[in-house]
């Protein structure tokens, strides 16, 4: 069984991909190489972000490891809040709080829409159209291939669901109309989720080597 380091606190993420990966892997968390600590993300791209945290991994312990980095694009807001995505509304990382700011800037942007629209200007029909972007740094044997995945779909109007994490509970993924992530399986999320197209590139990917 080969082991990989995964760059995550996150159990939900570590769940997804250990089931995922399946047989043959063994996932470890950062705490069990003496990680604790925030893994900086200063770059500019999901991809930029992905490979500083691989970097800092492989640095650190000098072993196999792989780090992702997701996005949420929204369209009205020109693609926000990508990159800042898990500090949308501060550094605590809050995401009940980042869910609200995104339904609060969305039915204000709506609001507008619809009052320039009752005024007779001339504008595009108002879009919730949003998707996630997950990028997938693999350090292996020295060598450093990165994965990607995304996932289409609309921001709903309110939260729903208790699964998930992040902003599953306001994310309505084009294959579960009328469901929001946090509202459907875990199972049926891992077969469409972004990261899990990613995970299963990547798994492919190692699969091939053996």
């Amino acid at each position: 069984m080969r082991k990989i380091v995964f760059a995550t606190g996150n159990s939900g993420k570590l769940r997804e991909a250990s089931e995922i990966l399946g047989e043959g892997f063994q996932l470890v968390p950062l705490t069990e190489i003496g990680i604790t600590d925030d893994i900086p993300e200063t770059g500019k791209t999901l991809m930029a972000n992905s490979l500083q945290k691989a970097q800092f991994v492989l640095d650190h312990c000098g072993c196999d490891c792989f780090a992702d980095d997701t996005g949420l694009e929204v369209d009205a807001l020109g693609g926000a809040p990508g990159v800042y995505t898990a500090r949308y509304a501060g550094d605590d990382k809050d995401f009940n709080k980042n869910m609200d700011k995104v339904l609060y800037e969305l039915a204000r942007l709506e609001g507008e829409a619809s009052m320039a629209s009752s005024l007779g200007v001339s504008m595009k029909p108002f879009s919730r159209r949003a998707r996630f972007k997950s990028v997938i740094t693999l350090m292996i044997d020295g060598e450093k291939h990165f994965f990607e995945g995304t996932l289409e779909g609309v921001i709903a109007r309110e939260k729903s669901g208790n699964g998930g994490f992040g902003y599953d509970p306001i994310f309505i993924a084009d294959e579960y109309p009328g469901q929001t992530l946090a509202d459907i399986s875990e199972e049926q999320k891992n077969d469409i989720s972004h990261r899990g197209k990613a995970l299963r590139a990547m798994a492919e990917w190692l699969q091939s080597r053996k």
